[in-house]
């Protein structure tokens, strides 16, 4: 089909290729040593290991946006209201604080005397606890000059215990968040029972050194703990961090496990019966190449600097897939050569047609890693970073030194040598002979390696049964199963990462979190409204009326027609300030002078209206108020999805016309939120960048605009099943899914192009012959390809972390669903709408067009019908079994 292929590109670089492979053939020490000593030089970079990996730590840093909108809101309330540990208010913090907490749950009414007694007691016992002779009264926040302790306590009695609490205000005191599963007394406030308690111990923050042994030794009395009538769990400021750090630790005795079973796999696939023709040590030299890329990557990224974040850790097992794939394009064409011919001519054609499909695999996955580099995520950054270059390396050191150790097994077998002991063996004089002291057979009709049986049964048996026509019936029902499972499960996507899911399995962190959702749910975080305007005429009536329809507009939201905000817990100091002047007889709603000059006088008219004075950035002598804030106190804010909707309507409503201009919200815990605003967009941006980049590498180096078309098809179809069913596998669209998907990109061009491309390079006559003659060709290596990547990251299901095994479901169904579409999907739809090419057998057009059809395809599924595997004289038996790296 001459109209429709166009191999501009592919063609002179599959010939300089060629000249390359042949220069290697000369020259294998070279290329066999030079990069052993590179990889050593620059495997010192791991000296660095630790600093860079104190680079990248913190959960803020490595999981939130980099340019969080929540980022720029905190520094505006730094800037305008620092903290004051002197006069303690949690809600007025801008960070989360220093602290340790408790929870407390009892199945039974957890307000009873013999319950709470016991609380009281473990209270004591954390207030008198002491580190380098300092304990809580020496380090505490205080108010009033006095410790802030809970609020709980002070209505407790050692003699009467507690009774007639109310909720959830007791007095003037609010109790939502330290009082859960509360009962009520019919329509009253009192409480008859509740199920929980959290307390809170807040330290002051001039201290680090002795607040984090202080807190240390908090977690460990808690954890000791071991009370009949009460269960407890525990949690410090520290504790997501230090939890998070210790994630890796789960996987470092996997990598041995890894190379194991990469290492068995590839001799398994590469092993024969032939004592000449094995290739157990190539296979085992294809591992270390791939282990040599890892080391040298990562080496180079640690002498430039490059932060290591915990998310590398798992690079190291895709890139052994990889690696190992690339191995096998390698040695598959190796295999179709010319037995007879010179070792450096052999090198030369195996390059000419591998080097120039692993140089697409290179791209497809390097840019779908270094696309990854333009999301906000340190995490994903540092990565793509990582992994993207190590594929590169994967690469050079293939086309070198795994080349190079490919020429000297070469030369063994031209000498007719055993495998094992080198000694030279006798060449078989029929097909039955011993193979522990004869070898070197070939097939005397092609001069290739002799093929194996597994491509003969796909085309004699498989092929024929998948193009039948009930058979692809049943395809397009299992497709229809598939497409409309995996449309559903996009539909249930959730957004963001659990800050819980960052530790590891077991810890104490999940039980603290499991705690918090079950029993305090009820109240969400204060938020803080900020007013910026430095204009805002606070004096005014029109002003104050504005700024209460804007709060009023925030009493109105709802979720799901569930409110999300408590009015009546509502703070404002303006509210306060205006009624206290009413009753000082003050004209505070004309006068701007005598409005701000009243400020400190009525900040000190008592001990609650004292904290208004960290609400109010205000100057006497320029007779001006810079900023101010008030709070709304959130409610029903349960799950991820009420995180989210929660966070873009507050933003909304501040940034809308009911609202006065320069209006920000804010509360701590949206540094965590800000992922829901942008994951959805960047994991779109992402993929739509790295689809056109896939596209524009097929166009250029796959002769065949019709290959690209089906190239598409498959992308989409792959990344809606893998989205759809990894929400069904309860995995969330976060930071850590989202780089998979992109990474889903790169392997789904891997699987599709060769079928694709196979399909309409064949020159059969009808539709389900060249179905079944891309099959023959591709359909071992497919697999072949799926499994090694598999087994590469398999062991990642084991992890006692969310995000390892994250990493392994989502490259699970990628492999699985790019395979899928390989062998069953694409060919069945092919058969329908890809009848392309005039049938006619032409030789050297057959041979040129096979050739580039294994140059264009991908380590995960390449076609091991070399051009050199084909006789020129007997063109039937080029289209017949094709030979894998077995």
């Amino acid at each position: 089909m001459p109209g429709c292929h166009t191999n501009c590109i592919e063609k002179p670089v599959s010939k300089g290729f060629g000249r390359f492979g042949r220069f290697v053939g000369r020259h294998p020490w070279w290329f066999l040593i030079i990069p052993l000593f590179i990889s050593a030089g620059l495997g010192g970079g791991f000296y660095f290991l630790g600093e860079m990996e104190r680079k990248a730590t913190g959960i803020e840093n490595q999981f939130t946006p980099v340019n969080g909108l929540a980022k720029e809101e905190r520094l505006v309330v730094k800037t305008n209201f620092p903290q004051d540990d002197d006069q303690f208010s949690r809600q007025r913090l801008y960070t989360e604080g220093t602290y340790g907490s408790l929870i407390f749950t009892t199945t039974d009414n957890i307000l009873s005397d013999t319950v709470f007694s016991t609380i009281y007691e473990i209270n004591n016992n954390v207030l008198t606890m002491e580190v380098e002779k300092q304990n809580f009264s020496s380090l505490c926040v205080l108010n009033g000059g006095m410790c802030v302790n809970n609020i709980i306590f002070q209505f407790y009695d050692n003699s009467t215990g507690l009774s007639n609490i109310t909720y959830p205000f007791n007095g003037s005191h609010f109790l939502g968040t330290e009082i859960g599963g509360v009962q009520l007394r019919g329509e009253t406030d009192q409480i008859i029972s509740a199920h929980a308690v959290r307390l809170f111990y807040f330290l002051k923050e001039d201290n680090v050194t002795l607040n984090n042994l202080w807190l240390k030794e908090f977690l460990n009395m808690a954890s000791k703990v071991n009370e009949n009538n009460v269960d407890i769990s525990y949690f410090t400021s520290l504790s997501r961090e230090e939890e998070f750090e210790k994630s890796t630790d789960s996987i470092i005795p996997l990598f041995s496990i890894t190379y194991a079973l990469a290492i068995n796999f590839s001799i398994w696939s590469c092993m024969r019966l032939d004592c000449v023709r094995n290739k157990v040590w190539v296979a085992a030299f294809g591992v270390l190449s791939a282990g040599m890329a890892v080391l040298s990557s990562f080496g180079l990224l640690l002498y430039c600097g490059m932060p290591f974040s915990m998310t590398v850790a798992t690079a190291p097992f895709l890139i052994l897939g990889i690696g190992v794939d690339d191995m096998f394009i390698m040695i598959s064409c190796w295999q179709q050569t010319q037995v007879k011919d010179k070792v450096e001519d052999r090198m030369a054609a195996t390059y000419k047609e591998a080097a120039v499909s692993i140089t697409i695999t290179t791209l497809t996955d390097a840019l779908a890693f270094y696309i990854g580099l333009l999301t906000p995520f340190r995490s994903v950054q540092s990565f793509c970073m990582y992994t993207g270059t190590a594929v590169v390396f994967c690469f050079l050191y293939n086309i070198t030194f795994f080349g190079a150790f490919l020429v000297l097994n070469g030369r063994r077998e031209k000498s007719n040598r055993h495998w094992f002991t080198c000694l030279k063996v006798p060449q078989p004089e029929s097909e039955k002979y011993n193979m522990c002291c004869v070898g070197g057979a070939y097939d005397s009709q092609t001069g290739s390696e002799k093929p194996i049986p597994v491509s003969s049964f796909i085309k004699k048996y498989y092929g024929p049964f998948l193009t039948n026509r009930w058979t692809k019936m049943m395809v397009i029902l299992l497709y229809a199963g598939y497409l409309a499972t995996g449309i559903y499960g996009c539909l249930k996507i959730q957004e963001g990462i659990e800050l819980k899911n960052l530790a590891p399995d077991g810890s104490y962190v999940g039980n603290y979190y499991d705690d918090d959702d079950q029993y305090f749910s009820d109240y969400g975080p204060p938020v803080m409204v900020v007013v910026t305007d430095r204009d805002f005429k606070y004096w005014d009536q029109s002003a104050r009326d504005q700024l209460d329809i804007c709060l009023q507009a925030f009493g109105d939201l709802t979720i799901e027609d569930r409110s999300l905000t408590d009015q009546s817990l509502n703070v404002s100091w303006l509210h306060v300030y205006i009624k206290y002047g009413a009753l000082m007889g003050l004209n505070l709603t004309e006068d701007k002078k005598v409005f701000i000059e009243n400020l400190p006088r009525f900040f000190n008219a008592s001990p609650a209206t004292h904290f208004f004075g960290q609400d109010v950035n205000f100057s006497i002598p320029e007779i001006n108020i810079y900023a101010s804030r008030m709070f709304i106190q959130t409610i029903n804010v349960r799950t991820a999805t009420d995180e989210k909707d929660m966070l873009n309507k507050l933003r909304e409503t501040a940034k809308s016309d009911v609202c006065p201009g320069s209006l920000v919200v804010y509360h701590p815990a949206f540094i965590f939120f800000d992922q829901y605003a942008v994951i959805v967009r960047n994991t779109i941006q992402n993929l739509v960048i790295a689809t056109l980049a896939m596209l524009a590498v097929s166009l250029m180096l796959i002769p065949s605009p019709i290959c690209s078309l089906w190239v598409s098809f498959a992308i989409a179809s792959v990344i809606v099943g893998v989205a759809g069913f990894m929400a069904l596998w309860d995995v969330n669209l976060d930071s850590v899914s989202m780089i998979n998907l992109v990474i889903c990109i790169g392997f789904s061009v891997d699987f599709s192009a060769h079928i694709s491309y196979a399909f309409v390079s064949s020159k059969k006559s009808t539709a389900n012959e060249k179905a079944i003659d891309a099959l023959a060709n591709l359909g071992y290596p497919i697999i072949q390809g799926a499994m090694s990547t598999i087994l590469g990251v398999v062991v990642l299901s084991a992890a006692e972390s969310y995000i390892f095994r994250t990493f392994f479901k989502i490259m699970f169904l990628v492999i699985i669903f790019g395979a899928v579409h390989g062998v069953v999907f694409l060919p069945v739809f092919l058969t329908f709408f890809g009848i392309c090419g005039d049938g006619k057998p032409d030789t050297s057009q057959s041979r040129r067009l096979i050739g580039i059809s294994v140059s264009e395809t991908n380590s995960r599924t390449h076609n091991p019908d070399c051009p050199r595997s084909r006789a020129i004289n007997n063109p039937s038996q080029a289209a017949v079994d094709s030979e894998s790296c077995c």
